[in-house]
């Protein structure tokens, strides 16, 4: 490849990487630009472009993530929207699975729909489980339906009928009718988007897409648009949330699938630094600006999921969100990021987060205009951050505001001065970010023992060493780029799309050729979407979604053929076995096993990177300057050493308390931490030991 662009669009900043063509890479960040998020990339990519001297004419390929679908969805700024269902299934959003994510909770407040009542309606018609007409569509229905949609001014429609995944002929009827009528409008079918059983997640999930789809249709249209104009003539791919490259035409049709893109950039990221250097169980740890994400990695491979919940209501609780079910990069993610405004809650408790300072006016430290404490000014007040080595482009902080807001918003209350009141939001933060790592780990059936951790955002590095003792790991990276890892991450990504669709069937009566037509079917779906971005290589992987009868989820089993001979469900069952033994420790004898979803992911290949041998310390080297910081073992603020982490050699070992700054972020090591860098720039940092000064292992 020639020269290519990642760029990543945060609730802070806005992260550009460029790779020349010599395969090395250079970055900046702005902050984003909200009220034009294109306004930012433009202006991160004008800017790395000719800082290196590229012309934009040179530029191959331009590849994008972002996170205006989630913040449309969370904000609830999206296109005003209708839903058409099934009659007598209107409220099928509403009522949801009937579940309570807090069980105990009297007053408990569920999260409203999307869509309110007042704009859902209802056509009779109806297919059973296996696709057959129950009712006949009602066409003049339909019709008087389409003339209230025209009349109230609807700019999106979703429609979802019951069982649809198996027969799509109603909705797409619908969607003939109505487009006959009104050629203009955005519609969103749920046989299209998320072809899966269970109505409430697939209503749910249609809904999110045509939500947001003007929305990003015209983003994403604008900023193809405006590359040209500056002369980049190069295709524009967007990454999904499952971590692969789309065009923008399939992103601009299925906006729901960008929801966690940004994130999955960095979990590609992470993947790759662990099969470089052989780690095939880590903990991917990526802070920003706004939130902070922790996902597992297994195998040099993600762990993935068919669904997840965005604008969770309340922390780590599952239930409290809204599901989307599309194929996603499994992770956790919380409002613990630099931005994250720090608060006193009526117990006089500190809470971090879940709102954000974000770009504007940012932490009161940026001095814009900001009043509001943030994990930012903390690290600042504690020496971890510091006015002469931020490194940001146009902002300059300031102690002195960081140090206001700290003592207004958290000090007064709890009758504190400034300086332990930043202590306690550092501690906070660390702290709720160790137990959304434990209560993931513990979700996905995992141990933590063993792990290593990658580390990389603008703010992991400043909190990673204390995660490392928290959760009793014995390593982490920090590697290079770290900064803008997720963008990095963008263009490592292959050109990938993952297609699902339902077919229940039970092994003791199991329909190979109907599973075979499917998989065929799915193949074929998921390579054209691919094809349109890359004419190289495929590789493709298929999954069945399995479960014991009477079970109410699954667990997913790697299929090695789409071809299904009279001994497949024998096979097929001892697959199912062997995972839910690993998942769960033991198996169930005597239930009927069920396959309930089915899919099929097609990527191009992707060459594993050279493995990397570890470097071992030779050379002890001392930091030519050094100031007060905090040091969380030891509970002091004691002279800790200062290095620029480009001055630093293969083999040079750094030993805390200390930092090492870089243009993009701060790595911080405690006073029983030691960093070793490597020979391809990453960190490598361990516990030392008990510390001279007292600290013991956590």
């Amino acid at each position: 490849m020639g020269v290519r662009i990642g760029a990543d669009v945060g609730g802070t900043f806005t992260d550009v990487v460029i790779e020349l063509a010599d395969g090395s890479f250079e970055s900046t960040k702005v902050l984003t630009t909200h009220g034009g998020p294109e306004e930012g990339i433009l202006l991160g990519i004008e800017r790395i472009a000719s800082e290196h001297g590229v012309a934009m004419a040179s530029v191959e390929q331009i590849i994008h993530g972002t996170t205006l679908a989630t913040n449309a969805l969370i904000e609830r700024r999206g296109a005003l929207t209708a839903l058409v269902t099934t009659q007598g299934f209107r409220d099928v959003i509403e009522t949801r699975t009937e579940g309570r994510f807090e069980q105990y909770d009297l007053n408990i407040v569920l999260p409203t729909p999307l869509i309110e009542r007042k704009d859902r309606f209802t056509i009779p018609e109806r297919l059973n489980a296996r696709g057959e007409v129950l009712v006949p569509f009602d066409e003049s229905a339909a019709a008087e339906v389409i003339d209230t949609i025209a009349e109230r001014g609807y700019e999106a429609v979703a429609i979802g009928f019951l069982h649809s995944y198996r027969n799509a002929d109603h909705e797409r009827r619908f969607r003939t009718m109505l487009l006959d009528r009104l050629p203009d409008i955005s519609v969103s079918i749920s046989a299209e988007v998320s072809p899966q059983m269970r109505e409430y997640e697939r209503f749910n999930t249609v809904c999110a897409n045509a939500y947001v789809q003007p929305l990003m249709a015209s983003y994403l249209f604008k900023l193809a648009e405006e590359l040209k104009v500056r002369g980049a003539d190069c295709p524009l791919y967007l990454i999904h949330s499952g971590g692969g490259l789309v065009s923008v035409e399939t992103a601009a049709a299925f906006p729901v699938r960008l929801v966690e893109s940004g994130p999955a950039g960095g979990a590609i990221f992470a993947a790759d630094l662990a099969a470089r250097y052989g780690r095939d169980r880590v903990l991917s740890y990526d802070m920003g600006g706004t939130t902070a994400k922790i996902a597992l990695i297994e195998d040099y491979t993600p762990q993935t999921a068919k669904t997840f919940e965005v604008a969770r209501t309340t922390r780590f609780k599952k239930g409290s969100g809204m599901p989307i079910s599309i194929p996603v990069i499994e992770m956790i993610e919380i409002g613990a990021g630099g931005g994250s405004i720090a608060s006193v809650d009526p117990l006089g408790q500190i809470r971090i987060g879940p709102h954000s300072a974000g770009s504007e006016p940012g932490p009161a430290a940026y001095d814009r205009g900001g009043t509001a404490a943030t994990v930012t000014d903390a690290n600042l007040e504690l020496g971890r951050l510091h006015p002469d080595t931020f490194g940001a482009k146009d902002i300059t902080l300031s102690p002195e505001r960081a140090a206001e807001a700290i003592a207004a918003a958290v000090g007064g209350p709890l009758g504190m001065d400034h300086h332990d009141a930043a202590v306690g939001i550092a501690e906070v933060v660390d702290e709720n970010m160790t137990n959304a790592a434990r209560v993931h780990a513990v979700e996905n059936g995992k141990d933590l023992a063993g792990f290593s951790m990658i580390a990389f955002g603008g703010g992991a590095p400043l909190h990673a060493s204390r995660l490392l003792d928290k959760l009793g790991l014995d390593e982490m990276f920090v590697p290079a780029g770290a900064g803008v890892g997720s963008a990095i991450g963008f263009l490592r990504a292959p050109f990938a799309y993952e297609a699902v669709r339902s077919l229940y069937t039970r092994i003791d009566d199991f329909d190979g050729a109907a599973a075979s037509r499917l998989l065929d079917e799915l193949t074929q779906e998921a390579e054209m979407f691919v094809r349109q971005g890359t004419d190289a290589e495929l590789v493709v992987e298929r999954q069945v979604s399995m479960r014991y009868k009477g079970q109410g989820w699954e667990i997913p089993v790697r299929l090695a053929t789409a071809e299904f001979d009279d001994f497949a469900a024998e096979a097929l069952g001892a697959s199912f076995t062997k995972a839910y033994e690993e998942f769960f420790g033991r198996a169930i004898d005597d239930l009927a096993i069920e396959t309930v979803s089915w899919a099929v992911r097609v990527a191009s290949v992707q060459h594993h990177p050279e493995r990397l041998a570890l470097t071992g310390a030779t050379t002890v080297v001392t930091a030519p300057t050094t100031r007060p910081i905090f040091d969380p073992v030891t509970r002091e603020t004691v002279e800790s050493g200062v290095i620029e982490r480009e001055s630093l050699e293969p083999g040079d070992a750094f030993s805390g308390p200390g930092v090492i700054v870089e243009s993009q972020t701060t790595t911080v090591l405690g006073s029983h931490h030691v960093a070793v860098m490597q020979a391809d720039g990453t960190l490598l940092i361990t516990r030392g030991g008990t510390s001279a000064s007292g600290g013991e292992r956590l």
